[in-house]
């Protein structure tokens, strides 16, 4: 009963990661998403304005600004983002977590990764980037940036949208990065795509 049953979650959680794309497929998609990164920007920094100069003094960042996540026992999450260097959006990117353990119900959230330098920029480009199973983030609160230490030159915060977080974990998250130019999209100017 219980193979089965992991059997099924994870057949279910490829299936809905194999569904998705890292870059959306229309237009209207793109502009959806880059708005929606806009959104959880203003969000966050209005929550701590303090995360403003960590996110002016990097060197890019990359926001996904809704991430599922949800399991019973097998568990996973997903979500899709947007890449920005030093305030030019640069790609896109998507985030595919798989879990095992004891877990039930799902959450939604937002997630900020703020890339120090060039170097853990470049790792995150060519799909180097992966948090270990310990890996968690800051709960985004006024006051909460400050306290933020960059880890391997990378540190992440997350603002919870929806369902329980009682904590932020990260750990067991993947990353895929695709470039405008391979995602034949145009780049917004710098003026609005840099919050």
């Amino acid at each position: 009963m219980r193979s089965s049953m992991y059997t099924f979650a994870a057949v279910l959680l490829a299936a809905t990661v194999m569904g998705c794309s890292t870059t959306p497929k229309s237009e209207q998609g793109k502009e959806d998403l880059q708005g929606g990164a806009q959104r959880a920007i203003d969000r966050m920094t209005t929550a701590d304005p303090d995360l403003r100069g960590v996110i002016d003094s990097s060197h890019g960042y990359a926001i996904f600004p809704k991430v599922g996540k949800g399991g019973l026992i097998v568990g996973g999450g997903y979500g899709r983002g947007v890449v920005y260097e030093q305030g030019a959006q640069i790609g896109y990117a998507d985030i595919t977590q798989a879990t095992i353990g004891l877990q039930a119900g799902g959450q939604t959230f937002s997630e900020l990764i703020v890339f120090q330098n060039k170097e853990a920029l470049d790792r995150f480009r060519q799909n180097k980037l992966e948090f270990s199973a310990n890996a968690s983030a800051v709960i985004l609160k006024k006051g909460a940036a400050k306290a933020a230490r960059f880890e391997n030159g990378v540190a992440i915060f997350v603002e919870p949208r929806a369902g329980a977080m009682a904590e932020a974990s990260v750990g067991g998250q993947k990353f895929t990065f695709v470039s405008d130019a391979s995602a034949g999209a145009t780049t917004r100017s710098s003026a609005t795509t840099r919050p």
